[in-house]
């Protein structure tokens, strides 16, 4: 179907949870939501959002040629979309691995990415973005949290910034359907946050570490320098200490 199916609700309980619907949504289709009352993110935290204020959707791809090995291509689309709307708005963002986007040392956008599997491809995939633009005032749980406003000093419309990020995410999936699977991994090591600095981790197990990111692995897999050695971690085996 074509990337035009955009449904827009004054509220729901997560837009994660209203895509994962298959009658009503398929490849391309993209559900936004004024406010969510159960909003998810990574690790299993709540995504707090002022309604109105910000950009919370979720967008459906049916990637039923990508192998489930290199699912991980999908958080690159994603995130590298988020970092190209928000250069078209004067916003030097990066990516903290796996799907956090920040600016500076602060969060600005959140992605939860969601896969389904048949046999050994993926079938369907929901990508949930939530991105801070108007928001200031932020709860006080939050640790680092930035807005497009807070960065740049600007208010925006919401949906305009929407209807950029939809059609950068069409730009970086239509890479992905050409076999530009390479172009897309440089683009997202380029962008990694603290990409070559030493940096404090935390590793359960082993406690605060430092360590040199050198880049990720097809599967997205995280390298460290660590200690002269490299290593390789997988989501939750390694945390930015911030």
């Amino acid at each position: 179907m074509a990337w035009e199916d955009v449904t827009v609700l004054e509220e729901c309980c997560s837009t994660n949870i209203e895509a994962a619907d298959t009658v009503r949504y398929d490849h391309g289709a993209a559900v936004i939501a004024q406010r969510q009352t159960a909003g998810r993110g990574q690790r299993d935290h709540k995504w707090e959002s002022a309604a109105g204020e910000n950009l919370t959707f979720s967008i459906v791809f049916e990637p039923v040629f990508v192998p489930a090995s290199e699912q991980f291509m999908l958080s690159e689309v994603s995130a590298l979309a988020v970092t190209d709307t928000l250069a078209g708005y004067g916003i030097d963002a990066r990516i903290k691995w796996t799907n956090d986007i920040y600016v500076g040392d602060s969060k600005i956008c959140g992605i939860l990415i969601e896969h389904s599997l048949s046999g050994g491809h993926l079938s369907r995939t929901i990508s949930g973005i939530g991105v801070n633009v108007n928001q200031t005032d932020f709860p006080a749980w939050l640790p680092n949290p930035c807005s497009m406003a807070t960065v740049t000093g600007s208010k925006y419309a919401v949906m305009e910034v929407f209807d950029a990020l939809y059609a950068n995410l069409r730009i970086r999936y239509g890479m992905l359907e050409a076999g530009k699977g390479d172009r897309l991994a440089a683009d997202y090591h380029a962008l990694l946050y603290r990409r070559g600095v030493p940096s404090r981790f935390f590793i359960p197990g082993r406690g605060e570490v430092i360590g040199v990111i050198r880049g990720t692995e097809a599967d997205g897999r995280l390298k460290v320098t660590i200690d002269g050695q490299d290593e390789e971690f997988l989501f939750k085996e390694i945390e930015f200490i911030i």
